[in-house]
């Protein structure tokens, strides 16, 4: 079997289709010849990678044989594993710049060949690491200084010995791996590349294509048919392919389930957080409170209604700015406004983000076929961060662009400051650095504001990133604690059974009852249009991470004694220790119902002085 993987790798190197410089000279794409200068460069890496795997195949069942040939063997796991995250990046990045073009889609797959080349050369070190037990590997650490760096990652492995397999099982998961990710591959393609897009006729006379970029620009129009017109037209291309989402998302959610049965744990949930050792207090804490809170959410929605003008809130009444704003924020602007709004964080901070804005690691501006949504790739160690952006130049861009190069900034800091092995974060404190820069930019855009037209403005859409991030992503961690319980037990699921379950949990948040928000039922298949749910229990972190943000932030910019200091900390200290305990020494406690109610009480005091402004105009 290896010797057939091995000769499989190195075929598929030979077929990399011709290589193609693309934008290299647009200042708005990114710049990906700093990953790959040539085609001959991408070869070249791509085989040594293939070659150094049955090297590191060689390693097994020889890590205790003496403390040279263990760190022989960690440090090329770890030079492997670096290299192939470059070749991966680079794949997906190409193909994420136009998703129809089959040039992009070979090379990732090509690519993935080479990752699961990795996973099963690499898949007898955690079994092994396990039999040598803690004496043993804390023997060998003392006796060579320098592996000292991977302290932390064999405490995660030996922490973890009752769910892991033995060496035929780990080769087994390794080998399946795959086999296993068709599920969110489809849903890719489908909604990114082939789903044809339905066009509206709006009431000016034109006509629009309304596809993922479309909608989430057209959402926000302040003419209340075109809105419906557009929400009818969008979700109901989303309601055709029902049955098929409704396929792809229950295989995702087996394919979790069956891993966590063969890891021996309790249930899916409690496998996902395992990863990161979180508590389940964590999660069920933030979903308790969401809950609990539903009162202010309503408030805030009644408001909305009361400032559009409107007797009744429909769903597609959600995203339009509270305040009416021409104002537009090309990317220069938006850029220049995120640089100032980080002052607070340090020259150095500044300094770092401003090289990085002017040369060229951001992809700006949405084109036909490009991945929709927003994202930022940090994992290659040797280079720099890449963004993926789709800026609208409206002031919802401005926060994510704030947002993206939080986790950016978290990135640069991380590998600067930690070897490779440790400067990978997880998401728990990932999205404490993105919502923390969004805090601090809509702080400094409520000081910049020359009336009180534009503090409503910046009001209103610091309401709306509590409510969408905190509120929603908890909706949607509801939600996916809810379909993964049913799977783990065994229960199958339909599309038009999760928009039932998705339409119950929409409606109960959005106060459908009370007549706080009417949702259709049409809108109801919108858990289908969310990618984060083929990653399982991801979203749940930006709940977690929007209050521990607003926490690190409003004492940021009280100028508390060292707090930024252990913020920044947690920033550098990438993935070099557990994420719930290095944010609790900074400070705060997700496990406890604080961050939370603190986020609540930010909310309504934002509410009472909207409420304030309004009442000087009556």
């Amino acid at each position: 079997m290896k010797i057939f993987a091995r000769i499989s790798l190195i075929t598929l190197l030979a077929a990399v289709p011709a290589w193609s410089l693309g934008a290299e000279s647009d200042p708005d794409r990114w710049n990906l010849l700093d990953l790959y200068a040539t085609q001959a460069d991408w070869d070249r890496d791509a085989l040594k990678l293939a070659q150094q795997l049955p090297a590191l195949a060689q390693c097994s069942g020889h890590l205790a044989d003496s403390v040279g040939r263990f760190k022989t063997c960690m440090d090329l796991n770890a030079e492997v594993l670096k290299r192939s995250i470059r070749l991966g990046a680079y794949a997906s990045q190409t193909n994420d710049e136009d998703t129809g073009l089959p040039r992009g889609q070979d090379l990732k797959q090509r690519a993935d060949v080479l990752s699961s080349g990795v996973d099963e050369a690499s898949s007898f070190f955690n079994p092994e690491i396990l039999h040598m037990g803690r004496v043993k590997v804390d023997s060998l650490l003392r006796q060579d200084k320098s592996l000292a760096i991977y302290r932390h990652p064999l405490d995660d492995i030996l922490r973890t010995a009752a769910h892991t397999l033995d060496r035929k099982g780990e080769e087994l998961i390794a080998q399946f791996g795959m086999a296993t990710n068709a599920a969110g591959s489809v849903y890719s393609t489908l909604s990114d590349a082939d789903m044809p897009w339905p066009s509206v006729k709006l009431s000016d006379g034109s006509e629009v294509l309304v596809d993922q970029s479309a909608y989430e620009r057209l959402r926000v129009l302040s003419n209340r048919t075109d809105r419906k017109r557009v929400f009818d037209a969008f979700w109901g291309k989303w309601k055709e392919f029902e049955r098929t989402y409704g396929v792809t998302l229950y295989q995702q959610l087996k394919r979790d389930s069956v891993y966590a049965k063969v890891r021996h744990y309790p249930d899916s949930l409690t496998q996902a957080l395992d990863a990161n050792k979180l508590p389940r207090s964590v999660y069920d804490t933030m979903v308790e409170q969401a809950n609990a809170n539903l009162p202010t959410l309503h408030r805030y929605f009644s408001l909305r209604a009361k400032m559009l003008g409107l007797t009744e809130l429909r769903y597609y009444d959600v995203y339009p700015p509270l305040v009416a704003s021409d104002l537009r924020y090309p990317i220069a602007l938006s850029t220049q406004l995120m640089l100032d709004a980080v002052k607070p964080l340090g020259e150095d901070y500044v300094h770092a983000l401003e090289l990085g804005t002017r040369s060229r690691w951001m992809d700006v501006y949405p084109r036909p076929k490009k991945r929709s949504g927003a994202y930022m790739n940090g994992a290659v160690y040797d280079v720099h961060p890449y963004l993926l952006l789709n800026h609208n130049d409206d002031y919802e861009s401005v926060s994510t662009l704030a947002h993206e190069w939080g986790h950016a900034m978290h990135s640069y800091l991380a590998n600067r400051a930690q070897p490779f092995v440790t400067a990978d974060y997880p998401t728990f404190t990932a999205e404490i650095a993105s919502t923390t820069n969004e805090v601090l930019l809509l702080d400094h855009m409520l000081k910049i504001a020359r009336n009180d037209d534009q503090r409503l403005v910046y009001l209103g859409s610091q309401l709306e990133n509590l409510r969408g991030t905190f509120f929603r992503q908890a909706m949607f961690a509801d939600f996916e604690r809810e379909l993964h319980a049913r799977v783990d037990r065994g229960e199958s699921l339909t599309g038009e059974a999760i928009s039932t379950i998705y339409g119950d949990i929409l409606k109960r948040y959005h106060g459908d009852k009370q007549g706080v928000v009417k949702i259709d039922d049409l809108y109801t298949v919108e858990w289908a249009f969310v990618p984060h749910f083929y990653n399982r229990f991801y979203v749940f972190q930006y709940a977690t991470s929007i209050a521990a943000g607003n926490m690190f932030a409003s004492q940021i910019l009280q100028d508390q004694s060292g707090v930024r200091q252990r913020y920044l900390n947690i920033l550098r200290a990438g993935g070099s220790r557990y994420p719930y305990e290095l944010v609790k020494e900074a400070g705060v406690d997700l496990a406890t119902p604080a961050p939370y109610q603190a986020l609540v009480a930010r909310m309504n005091a934002i509410m009472d002085q909207i409420e304030s402004i309004l009442a000087t105009r009556h």
